[in-house]
């Protein structure tokens, strides 16, 4: 067949088209045909697409697009698919490699034979409360910008919000800036102290729920430990059921060595024609 080969990936199920650089131009992927791509009824399916060409030694750009086609500076979970994927092409070494990002440069490795993979972020600026009239359930509300912004929402049961509804209030709240914002919920877990809590996200460029969100779990795990609530490290469980790690510290009001453990699990290859 003739066409641009693609990689299907899933980050704990928040998934993604992804092309290898050397085989396309970057140039050629509109807005248009980005959001063909990742239609889930018209063509592949995905939350973003993802082009990943290489940059000289142990060196990847990641360029990252969402859903709809606008460009995205970062995702955690893309990061990790990229990290496998580019490791899986021989674009780097799997045991360690540089992520060029527009969120600046993101140390990534592969963990173990299977499909896991983690990423070290640039440091950021810590959560800080935000003032936002809460509805029943919610108790408290953090910006952070990981990468991207992220609105992080503290309630009383993630799996009870309606997530489209309130994710598609918040993302553009006038306390989250112009430019809008990821939107975690998060709640604590109902098995004790060690167990890990819950997120859920409302997804700007995507307009939708997603599956994962990796840069907006390091975020809650940050804002988590501001708050007082739970301490670094800390393991978060999605909705489906698959759990991601947040490591870090803080020092002089920013992040130190964060680190996000997670998948990257590639579903299949095709051929876009």
């Amino acid at each position: 067949m003739n066409g641009t080969v693609f990689y299907k990936m899933t980050g704990s199920g928040n998934d993604f088209v992804m092309l290898d650089g050397r085989h396309t131009e970057p140039g050629t992927w509109t807005p248009e045909r980005i959001a063909w791509v990742c239609d889930r009824r018209m063509g592949a399916g995905a939350d973003g697409l993802i082009i990943l060409t290489p940059e000289g030694e142990g060196r990847v750009r990641m360029q990252f697009f969402n859903r709809d086609g606008s460009s995205g500076a970062m995702c955690g979970n893309g990061a990790l698919c990229s990290t496998r994927l580019a490791s899986f092409l021989e674009l780097a070494p799997g045991e360690g490699m540089t992520l060029v990002t527009e969120a600046g440069l993101v140390a990534s490795r592969c963990t173990g034979p299977g499909h896991l993979a983690e990423i070290r972020l640039p440091p950021f600026e810590l959560p800080i409360p935000v003032e936002i009239e809460a509805r029943e359930g919610e108790s408290a509300f953090f910006m952070a910008t990981v990468g991207v912004p992220h609105l992080i929402v503290v309630t009383r049961d993630a799996m009870a919000v309606d997530v489209e509804h309130r994710g598609r209030t918040l993302r553009s709240h006038p306390a989250v800036g112009p430019a809008g914002a990821n939107v975690n919920f998060v709640s604590a877990p109902t098995g004790g102290v060690g167990n890990p809590w819950l997120i859920r996200t409302y997804e700007r460029g995507v307009e939708a729920e997603t599956l994962a969100c990796g840069t907006g779990t390091v975020a809650a795990g940050y804002a988590m430990e501001v708050a007082g609530l739970r301490g670094l490290p800390g393991e978060w469980l999605t909705s489906r059921g698959i759990r991601l790690g947040v490591a870090g510290s803080i020092e002089g009001g920013r992040s130190r060595d964060a680190w996000l453990l997670g998948e990257g699990r590639l579903v299949y290859t095709g051929v876009l024609s």
